[in-house]
């Protein structure tokens, strides 16, 4: 782990709890985090399957999120890229 990671996964926090209520709910926000969580501790994102699952399904929730109007693209896309710099380098080039 990296200090940059380590200050993207308090950015991703924030913004959880900024949302938390008004924009996401509970399960929603643990997707999130979930995702946060497994890339902080990831070193190589090709080989931890359950860190990529996480990852993906975060994507998933974003897209449904905008897509429903319930958040922003560019806040979906500033989360998403907070919950990316969580991980190993790789884990951003993998979309």
């Amino acid at each position: 782990m990296t200090s940059a990671r380590s200050r993207a996964y308090g950015r991703v926090i924030k913004t959880l709890s900024d949302l938390a209520g008004a924009k996401l709910h509970p399960g929603e926000s643990d997707v999130v985090r979930e995702a946060a969580d497994a890339l902080l501790f990831c070193e190589d994102l090709g080989a931890d399957d359950d860190a990529a699952r996480a990852l993906q399904a975060t994507r998933e929730l974003l897209v449904q999120l905008v897509d429903s109007g319930r958040l922003m693209p560019e806040t979906a896309e500033r989360l998403l890229d907070d919950v990316e710099a969580c991980g190993p380098l790789s884990s951003a080039l993998s979309r």
